[in-house]
């Protein structure tokens, strides 16, 4: 008499094949999708294994966007060692409800560790999660952290400034002067490049001190190696600290000026 095998597990690509049929589908009846919408969520489904009815993605503005969740499922499920978070307390103003924390994720026990920083504070998060803060600052950085050590370009919802999710509703534009001209991208918003030297021009900081603490914030050597998000973050930052407390952003700058050497 044959034994009786029990339910036979798909193969891998099966399955990844099965999920991509159900994030299609599903995508189809919860969004209005172009094809190339559905043509990215394909590759997003079979390199990620993210899933659209246990809410690892969404779609917002046109744009797929990676969830908390989602950014965990991935970590378990290739094995991660581990992940530590700190609050930077020397960038953090508990007074302003302006919470900066550093991630940093294992994969493997003996890992080094990829580093995601994350900052919250009134100014680019949602009314709805006021008084929330430093809980988001954590999430923030986690997920950057997590997005960074699995090589997962999309942002996460969590890094988003507006409850609604869309990108950029809760930046106010920058002003140098008063002046409302800025120099702009095909999509209207300002470079990032630009906002940071108009920051830098509006309160009359030190371009080289500046590069340097973005580059620590960063967590890279120099600023072009850092990420669009970690800029993002520091842009947001540096002009939070610039209109609360400018002559604490100038000593905190100067801290990064090399001594002079003497010859003897």
């Amino acid at each position: 008499m044959a034994r009786n095998k029990g339910p036979q597990t798909l193969p891998i690509e099966a399955q990844r094949n099965l999920l991509a049929t159900q994030n299609v589908r599903f995508a189809r009846e919860k969004w209005e999708v172009a094809e190339e919408q559905i043509a990215v969520l394909k590759v997003l489904t079979k390199e990620l294994q993210l899933s659209i009815t246990l809410g690892d993605l969404r779609l917002l503005d046109g744009k797929w966007y990676v969830t908390h969740a989602g950014l965990l499922r991935v970590a378990r499920r290739r094995h991660c060692s581990g992940i530590r978070v700190q609050l930077l307390g020397r960038l953090s103003d508990p007074a302003a409800d302006r919470w900066v924390f550093r991630a940093t994720v294992h994969k493997t026990p003996s890992s080094r560790g990829f580093v995601g920083y994350g900052d919250a504070s009134p100014g680019n998060t949602s009314s709805v999660v006021r008084g929330a803060e430093m809980r988001v600052a954590e999430t923030r950085a986690v997920d950057r952290a997590l997005r960074a050590a699995y090589g997962i370009g999309l942002c996460s919802v969590e890094e988003l400034g507006s409850p609604s999710g869309q990108p950029g509703s809760s930046a106010a534009p920058i002003q140098a002067n008063g002046s409302r001209t800025l120099i702009a991208t095909n999509n209207g918003h300002p470079r990032l490049r630009d906002q940071l030297c108009l920051l830098i021009r509006q309160y009359n900081l030190d371009p080289t001190l500046v590069k340097a603490y973005a580059a620590d914030f960063c967590g890279t050597q120099t600023l072009k190696e850092a990420s669009r998000d970690f800029v993002e973050s520091f842009i947001s930052h540096i002009s939070s600290s610039a209109k609360e407390d400018l002559d604490g952003l100038i000593c905190k700058l100067n801290s990064y000026s090399r001594p002079v050497e003497v010859q003897q």
